[in-house]
């Protein structure tokens, strides 16, 4: 079985040096990625195409080795080819006939010929003789030069005959690690996944950092979303999953900083931790995929104020992208599916955001944060091979409750003091608690353990992911309380 993969556009247009060191590196992508499916693949670079052969020819081995050409960055198009050796027009036709010619019945058809080296013929030659060759054996529906049903493909080289048998898309971009590495910001929803790809199609190495704001399920859900991205278009290079704990660095903004600038100092908290991270990586540039006017934190005024927290450059690829097409391209590059069940879980809550943060009243809030808090949480990060996310996390069960009259339970009201002011929980025959979810983590452990603790917030989502934290740290006298409607 071969392949003959085309270069993107842009790497043909590089001087010969460039192109020649990309056209190598390229050929060292193809290595390891098709490594798993077959370990003796012959590769070599020509000048404008890489020639990919395999001796495996099963159905299930054909489908594998197009699926891995079809995500590997830096590949145009390629072919897939079936080869013989030819001396004459005759060789040729019998050899295309015998690929093409039940294709070709009832069909129109035209034939397409590319040729390089020493032949007796022209290109033009080899199509008319087994075009003709074609249409007399074959029973075709005629020869039709624009637009016909079917274009027999076949390339010669010397005496070597190609037929083409299909042709398939390429990522295009350049090759990982022709450009420098990232770290992206990852969330799990769709621009985040959209902005790391356009980042590995572009060529760099793409680590990932995750913010964990206290929910074991939602980290479970952007460590497969971004494995997935890795397997399917960057596995020819090893990469970073880094974990930031972020629980106590957002307890510390909600109970210290003004409820209209928690949005933008969470950011700033993130950008200060990401590029300690990235530094410690020797990697100079973060990615995010924050889209212009998308939400209160990412206008033009709250992303200069975001951005003037570090020197590092923050790279948005999305910033004039329209939330449909960012989803458009999340389904066609895989992620969609991801991001459609990932557990929202928003740290900071805040009725009444602001969207033009004036930079001093911002340092002004963060004057009371304790900066320890943060240093504790870029200290404690946990750095995993983005192979290890493979396993899949085993979380807690958890159990619902849509009512309660147990003497040993009490509903735990955890959404914010705004929420809850705002529309007081109101239940009969069970006492109803408050406390809340940012000071869960330091607080429960001093409720009455003999109490088993019903979780209350309006969706449930949240009350969900602090149950699997708590069952994590060892509590089991958690539910989720969900009243009937």
């Amino acid at each position: 079985m071969k392949f003959i993969v085309k270069l993107h556009p842009e790497i043909t247009i590089k001087s010969k040096s460039v192109r020649q060191r990309m056209g190598k590196v390229l050929q060292g992508n193809i290595r390891n990625v098709i490594k798993p499916l077959d370990e003796h693949a012959k590769i070599r670079v020509d000048w404008d195409k890489i020639i990919v052969r395999t001796q495996y020819f099963t159905d299930e081995h054909r489908a594998d080795m197009i699926a891995a050409l079809a995500g590997i960055p830096g590949i145009q198009w390629f072919l897939e080819v079936i080869e013989h050796e030819v001396s004459s027009l005759d060789d040729i036709l019998e050899h295309t006939q015998a690929l093409f010619g039940e294709q070709l019945a009832g069909k129109t058809f035209c034939v397409r010929a590319k040729r390089r080296g020493q032949q007796s013929f022209s290109s033009m030659d080899v199509e008319r003789y087994v075009g003709g060759g074609l249409n007399q054996r074959c029973n075709t529906a005629g020869v039709k030069l624009n637009n016909p049903e079917i274009q027999v493909n076949l390339e010669l080289d010397g005496q070597r005959l190609y037929l083409v048998r299909a042709q398939y898309a390429g990522m295009g971009g350049y090759p990982i690690s022709t450009q420098e590495s990232v770290l992206s910001l990852m969330s799990g929803g769709y621009d985040s996944g959209v902005s790391s790809y356009q980042f590995i199609k572009r060529g760099s190495r793409v680590h990932y950092c995750f913010f964990n704001l206290g929910g074991a399920e939602h980290e479970a859900g952007v460590r497969e979303v971004t494995h997935y991205l890795w397997k399917k278009y960057g596995s020819s290079h090893r990469v970073k999953f880094v974990s930031v704990p972020f629980e106590g660095v957002v307890n510390e903004i909600l109970q210290k900083v003004d409820s209209g600038h928690m949005g933008v100092i969470l950011k700033r908290m993130m950008m200060r931790a990401g590029a300690a991270v990235a530094e410690k990586m020797a990697v100079n540039a973060l990615v995010t995929g924050e889209s212009m006017g998308q939400v209160s934190s990412q206008t033009v005024t709250n992303l200069n104020v975001i951005d003037r927290v570090t020197d590092m450059l923050i790279l948005r690829p999305l910033i004039a992208s329209d939330k449909q097409d960012i989803i458009d391209q999340a389904r066609a590059i895989g992620t969609a599916a991801f991001a459609e069940k990932m557990p929202e879980y928003c740290g900071v809550i805040s009725q009444s955001p602001t969207v033009k943060a004036k930079l001093g009243r911002v340092e002004q809030e963060e004057s009371a944060f304790d900066f320890a808090v943060l240093d504790a949480a870029i200290h404690a990060a946990n750095v995993e091979d983005i192979r290890q996310l493979e396993q899949k996390w085993q979380l807690p069960e958890v159990e619902y409750s849509h009512s309660s009259e147990q003497a040993a339970e009490v509903i735990l009201d955890i959404r914010s003091p705004e929420e809850e002011e705002a529309a007081p929980l109101k239940v009969t025959n069970t006492p109803v608690q408050i406390l809340p979810f940012f000071k869960l983590a330091t607080q429960f452990s001093a409720l009455d353990p003999s109490k088993t603790y019903l979780l209350y917030c309006d969706r449930g989502v949240m009350s969900r992911l602090q149950a699997i934290h708590l069952k994590e740290q060892g509590f089991d006298n958690v539910k989720v309380y969900l009243p009937q409607t």
